[in-house]
């Protein structure tokens, strides 16, 4: 049967590529035709057999060319451990168009890379797998499956009278229930508040998989199966086990129920972001002040904000003063006092001023938004580790059905007691649990990346989080990042006094936004007009002044245009003592003179020196790359107590620093401007500081929201204490296995002990993971 894809290709300009495209797609194994439109950027293909889409995607791509995907999130019901998530991710990744799916059981969702066109496709394929699917809206964070307690309860009611003979047992009294009552308890337990297990096995057998569900059913049937032969047959002369099976039912019931109640808890930190966008805002119109939805307001609209009220967009601050508290988006605690040209933060509270707000950004584009889609999408990611655990979930339950067979034909071969072998064969089922497995990392995840985004400290994915624990070296770029980025000129020497030193440097930055800049504007004033005026990345700029070409920058300017500066040694020799960063002015129209020299100083944030005292306590060691001098840059690293200084280096140049600094162990690179973003993309893990460029933080791991250094260690720390929680988690979910089917199979565990230990697996590693959310950044930082 014949199957047609659309892919959207980009990259192709002209016939040739068209070509290309064809040629490599043709060359797939299972591609009958090929047909690729130039005008609508599309490859048409045609498959005489199943084809994954990553190996079309590899084929575009080998091409040197792209092939355009979206996110499609997906909300799951239904999952119940790591073998669900498995039979999800495989069921996805089957559907022609998909390039990737990520399932996650702690958010009972899924992310899928999806190149075709209508994502319910998407749906209808977790669908005929047996779970519940429906694409998942930005209000829907919350686990999708319902446990209601109720139900356990009267299954504990029930179940509770069964358990009479054991506690007589252990008062040495004989107590038993007639065995008509036991099954008249037992069974409503069984097919009722066991329906679900029935349902889920069943729908994992036509799948050709197992899960815990079918454990479950297939051990409680049978404990309940061989009650009811054991009754029919020999009526009370023997001991019964319809309490082993209806006590494990509610005991598994009861530990989804606790783990369905933690799963919600791990998703309270993007409800409570969400929480804070407001429904309508007040605007200013021509016929007055008007309540709107959000969805209504433009860029440019005018949002007034009484005190006390919430902020409903990002935007700046026309009219008015008042004081803003931000601390559930930045995690400052403190309100920040704001004034007229001030930005302020869509979800923050107006304090008690009256503001007119200019909108600047709306929807998908606003400070708030972003962060609640950088927090799914590290909660929806896997973190390495958790591929290892995929692949032993994969055989998981399988593995665990052998072992029960053995463990039935061993004690029933054996011993010739096959009621025993059976009653151990069951134990051996119910305590196999695969739903600790699938908890362990995301939920450990979920919590870490929750509890870091409430106090400031955006972690983009589950790799970043994984890589963060193994840091040994932190590289800081310095303004802005280790100092407040608004540095002041504070002292300039001319060559000769006629020369006017300001004046020529103000007419060469007029309309830079550069701090530089801004500061010997500001201390000039009126400038003359300048021309040709041609930056110089790294190295300052050039143009002409005066009918002068005057060149202005750093020393390695002066060196490139051959201007000697050694009549200004002495000053700049005193200026670099004191850690000042020096930028030189020269005429180079004819010859090249050196007319004046200009020291700059930026004050060094207070959170600078904790911080780095703070890495050094974690064992990391810092370093200093800078475009300064060697001694200002010296000076400032002895300041603060950094141990390393790289100077002199070209933002073009950074990257290959941090990959130089990368042989010794692994980095984090630590920036907040656009020329910091190479740098951030080369280390190990990119940390940028909020206050800084898009770019920065589109290109960083984790992203600081607010510019308080000591946030650094604190990410690290987070990043420490989450990776530990996933190892204990794992440490359990194995731990309960490898210990209790041993136990199960030896027969030295009844089946209601391992009803016990399998839901407390569960509610075990949920309760582990949610003890990160008591985390704060203000910890001494102990790995």
């Amino acid at each position: 049967m014949t199957q047609e894809l659309t892919l959207p290709i980009s990259g192709m300009s002209c016939a040739s590529c068209v070509t290309r495209v064809e040629k490599a797609l043709g060359k797939v194994p299972g591609v009958e035709s090929v047909a690729v439109n130039l005008a609508s950027e599309s490859a048409r293909v045609s498959l005489s057999a199943p084809v994954p889409a990553s190996d079309l995607v590899a084929a575009v791509e080998g091409a040197g060319y792209g092939v355009a995907s979206q996110e499609v999130d997906l909300a799951i019901s239904g999952m119940t451990c790591a073998s669900c998530v498995a039979r999800v991710e495989k069921a996805l990744s089957r559907v022609a168009g998909v390039t990737g799916a990520t399932v996650n059981l702690a958010s009972e969702s899924a992310r899928v890379a999806w190149t075709g066109g209508d994502p319910a496709v998407l749906v209808d394929a977790v669908r005929k797998t047996g779970f519940g699917a429906e694409l998942r809206t930005e209000a829907a964070t919350s686990p999708q499956t319902t446990e209601d307690g109720w139900q356990w309860v009267v299954g504990a009611v029930l179940a509770v009278p069964l358990m009479i003979p054991m506690i007589g047992d252990f008062l040495g009294r004989h107590w038993m229930l007639p065995a008509w009552l036991q099954w008249l308890l037992a069974t409503p337990v069984q097919f009722w508040l066991g329906a679900r297990f029935y349902r889920a096995g069943w729908k994992a057998l036509r799948a050709g998989s197992g899960n815990m569900d079918l454990l479950v059913a297939i051990g409680t049937s049978a404990a309940y199966g061989l009650s009811l032969y054991l009754w029919l047959a020999h009526g009370m002369g023997g001991h019964l086990y319809f309490e082993a099976a209806a006590v494990v039912i509610v005991l598994v019931r009861l530990g989804k129920w606790l783990e369905h109640r933690a799963k919600r808890q791990t998703v309270a930190a993007i409800q409570a972001l969400q929480a804070l966008r407001p429904a309508t805002a007040r605007v200013r119109r021509e016929e007055g002040e008007v309540d709107l939805p959000l969805a209504s307001i433009a860029v440019g609209d005018v949002t007034v904000v009484r005190p006390g009220e919430r902020i409903a967009l990002d935007g700046e601050i026309i009219e008015g003063r008042s004081s803003v508290d931000e601390s559930l988006i930045t995690g400052e605690s403190l309100p920040v006092d704001k004034d007229i040209g001030d930005k302020v933060t869509g979800g923050a509270i107006n304090g008690d001023g009256l503001i007119a707000v200019r909108v600047t950004a709306i929807g998908a584009e606003t400070v708030l938004s972003r962060i609640v889609r950088l927090v799914e999408d590290a909660q929806a990611a896997k973190a390495p580790i958790q591929r290892q655990v995929d692949r032993v979930a994969a055989v998981f339950v399988p593995v665990v059905l052998a072992i029960a067979l053995v463990t039935l034909l061993g004690w029933g071969l054996a011993r010739g007691n096959w009621e025993v072998a059976l009653i151990n064969a069951v134990t051996v089922m119910v305590i196999a649990c695969p739903c600790a497995l699938g908890l362990a990392t995301p939920a450990a995840i979920m919590a870490g990346t929750g509890v870091g985004a409430r106090h400031g400290i955006l972690i983009k994915d589950a790799e970043a989080l994984e890589t963060a624990q193994h840091v040994r070296t932190i590289a800081f770029d310095k303004t802005g990042t280790l100092t407040v980025g608004k540095p002041t000129l504070v002292a300039h020497r001319a060559a000769s006094e006629e020369i006017p030193l300001l004046a020529w440097s103000a007419a060469l930055q007029t309309g830079s936004t550069h701090p530089l800049a801004r500061a010997v504007l500001q201390a000039a004033g009126e400038a003359p007009r300048a021309s040709d005026v041609q930056a110089l990345p790294g190295r300052g700029m050039t143009g002409t002044v005066d009918g002068r070409t005057l060149v202005l920058g750093n020393a390695r300017l002066m060196a490139e245009r051959g201007v000697d500066v050694t009549s200004l040694s002495a000053a700049v020799t005193d200026f670099d003592a004191r850690g000042l960063t020096v930028s030189w002015l020269a005429d180079v129209t004819e010859g090249a003179r050196v007319l004046g020299v200009m020291a700059f100083g930026d004050t060094l944030k207070p959170s600078t020196a904790d911080a780095v005292k703070r890495l050094h306590a974690l064992g990391i060691r810092t370093a200093l790359i800078t475009g300064d001098n060697a001694r200002a840059a010296q000076a400032v690293a002895d300041a603060v107590g950094i141990d390393h200084v790289e100077a002199d280096v070209l933002p073009a140049d950074k990257a290959a620093t941090v990959a130089r600094l990368r042989g010794q162990g692994t980095v984090a690179m630590v920036g907040d401007g656009i020329n910091d973003a190479p740098a951030l993309a080369a280390a190990d893990v990119g940390i940028a500081m909020g206050g800084g460029t898009d770019v920065a933080m589109h290109a960083a791991g984790i992203t600081l929201m607010r510019g308080d250094l000591s946030l650094v260690p604190a990410a690290i720390d987070l990043s420490r204490r989450t990776v530990a929680k996933i190892r204990q988690n794992l440490f359990w979910a194995f731990f309960y296995n490898v210990i209790g089917i041993p136990l199960a199979a030896f027969g030295l565990l009844s089946p209601i002990v391992a009803g016990a230990a399998m839901a407390l697996s569960s509610v075990s590693v949920m309760s582990n993971a949610l003890l990160l959310r008591r985390w704060a950044p203000r910890a001494e930082d102990k790995s």
